[in-house]
């Protein structure tokens, strides 16, 4: 399976002046696999080490952290060479060996001719205590589940490639629409979990994929009881099978007092940090003034929760996968949280930075799902599951603020105000073309004059 993150990889191996790289991302979402392609596809060699199948790798790292003895010792175990440039060493888990991590900032200073590329599913909470993280020394990036894009370049290349290299004005769009919409139904049953998707995309089994779903729910469940402190796991529990349900209210705000009968803010904060560190939950915070920086107008108290993957809030929320095939009153509500937590899925590999959501002072009706900053422009989002032609809050949102640039989202395609759902892939295309049509304000015209003629 093809992932976007390939060319962010091949373009640091090309640099000259490139640092050893942490690969970051929720357990299962692909980075072994990803890794060990890249090394397949660009290397002569590869020298793999994985830190949690056992002591012996990570002796290596006990005596000192000298790189040169090190790459000595590994060579001397593996019975080959470890070579500069052309052997790709990878320290996979790396939060199990709290040493090779700090063991990076050495290879950054001492021996930046072997390249180094470090991966941990949860770097923000299972370190070590007394790691010495190599700050400065390393570069980042975040492998996340497979885009919508992804999974439909799993299934149909040729039709993704087609896609990807089209503007929405080519017919592309409209024939393939049925094809596209089917394409979205699926992957909100099975998500971007890579596993999952092999599975679907072998034998279009809706129970073997759930089968591998499951097991990826009781991972990240065992790592509650794993990596973190043994107080917090009933506050973990709580917390993580409380998204579900709080989505599925109507005002998708998270309370935390309906996550645990009697429990507060304050006795579960910290179990919170702790899921949004470890990149299972996306926290998206309400504003009131969509102004410059976003940060500062955040409310952190006010916030709404999505999980990392749409395909496993479905089966962490039991939901059937019939269900999204119902077209009766039943799945109102929850549809339009599957369709919130695939945008806000989306939006994080788009941009890897804060989201968040606005609602008007002073009630609770006018809401925008989503607010993100692309460049100088403050975009506000909103997302219809169904079809929708206008939205209400949308409008407010506009009438008060009047953006440059505003976004509605819905199943509806070939409407030239609206982003369908199963391109939003495109977002940032269907900003810059917004840009391009924008007019010049003219001498002596104001500012809210200019973006009335412009809508």
């Amino acid at each position: 399976m093809q992932r976007i993150l390939m060319d962010k990889l091949i373009e640091w191996k090309a640099n000259p002046g490139k640092k050893p790289l942490i690969l970051q991302g929720v357990r299962q979402c692909g980075k072994t696999y990803l890794l060990k392609e890249f090394g397949a596809l660009h290397y002569s060699d590869v020298f793999y080490c994985k830190f949690d199948a056992g002591r012996s790798l990570a002796d290596f790292f006990e005596l000192n952290l000298d790189p040169r003895r090190i790459i000595k010792d590994m060579s001397i175990f593996r019975g080959r060479d470890i070579k500069p440039q052309t052997t790709l060493i990878v320290f996979d888990e790396v939060q199990s060996c709290g040493n090779a991590l700090a063991a990076l900032k050495y290879f950054c200073e001492d021996a930046p001719e072997y390249h180094v590329i470090a991966a941990g599913s949860l770097l923000g909470v299972a370190v070590p205590k007394g790691t010495s993280f190599p700050v400065g020394k390393v570069e980042f990036l975040t492998l996340f589940p497979m885009s919508f894009y992804e999974f439909m370049l799993a299934q149909n290349q040729m039709l993704a490639q087609r896609l990807k290299d089209s503007p929405f004005s080519d017919s592309a769009w409209q024939s393939f629409q049925k094809q596209l919409d089917e394409y979205y139904r699926d992957y909100q049953i099975v998500g971007g979990m890579p596993e999952a998707v092999q599975s679907w995309i072998d034998s279009k089994s809706i129970e073997s994929a759930e089968k591998i779903q499951s097991q990826i729910i009781q991972s990240y469940e065992n790592d509650f009881v794993k990596h973190a402190p043994i107080q917090y796991f009933p506050k973990l529990s709580a917390v993580w099978n409380a998204v579900p349900s709080q989505l599925a209210k109507e005002n998708r705000k998270f309370i935390f007092s309906q996550a645990k009968k009697g429990w507060r803010a304050k006795d579960l904060e910290d179990a919170l940090e702790w899921l949004i560190r470890a990149g299972l939950v996306y926290k998206v915070e309400n504003i009131e003034k969509p102004y410059l920086p976003l940060s500062a107008y955040a409310n952190h108290t006010h916030f709404k929760l999505y999980l990392s993957d749409v395909g496993l809030l479905r089966r962490l929320a039991n939901l059937p996968a019939s269900v999204l095939l119902d077209r009766t009153g039943n799945y109102r509500e929850f549809k339009g949280a599957m369709a919130e937590n695939f945008v806000c899925c989306e939006l994080k590999r788009l941009y890897e930075e804060h989201m968040y959501y606005w609602t008007a002072e002073g009630s609770g009706r006018a809401e925008v799902d989503f607010v993100v900053q692309d460049g100088a422009d403050i975009v506000p989002i909103e997302v219809k599951a169904g079809t929708a032609s206008h939205a209400r809050s949308l409008k407010q949102y506009c009438e008060k603020f009047a953006p440059n640039i505003s976004v509605l989202t819905s199943m509806d395609c070939g409407k030239d105000n609206i982003l369908p759902l199963h391109a939003f892939w495109k977002l940032k295309e269907w900003i810059g073309a917004a840009r391009q049509r924008r007019q010049p304000r003219q001498p002596g015209q104001s500012l809210q004059e200019h973006r009335h003629i412009e809508r």
